[in-house]
């Protein structure tokens, strides 16, 4: 058998299981490399620490982007859209740019 068609066995531990809720993420990158931190901020609280720091590639980093577009596309076709406001990285009124 093609080892690139083998079924990936995955193992998660219980604490990990649980997960971690985080309502912020802060993305940075070198030339080389994309950090994710996941924060949880509270109202009132000018103070966060954060709660896991993913470090990836580019490659993964473009890869995870997709998977992610893929899955809210489909649950918004399935729940409706996300009133998530306006995305402030996206300028206004520029030609070639769908908003």
């Amino acid at each position: 058998m093609d080892p690139k068609n083998q079924p990936l066995q995955v193992d998660i531990d219980d604490a990990t299981a649980r997960g971690t809720y985080t309502n912020l993420a802060l993305i940075t990158h070198s030339e080389t490399e994309f950090l994710l931190d996941f924060l949880f901020i509270q109202p009132q609280t000018p103070k966060s620490k954060v709660l896991t720091r993913i470090v990836t590639s580019p490659i993964h980093a473009k890869r995870l982007l997709w998977a992610l577009k893929e899955n809210i596309d489909k649950y918004e076709s399935r729940f409706g859209v996300i009133a998530a406001g306006e995305n402030p990285a996206q300028p206004k009124g520029v030609p070639g740019v769908i908003q």
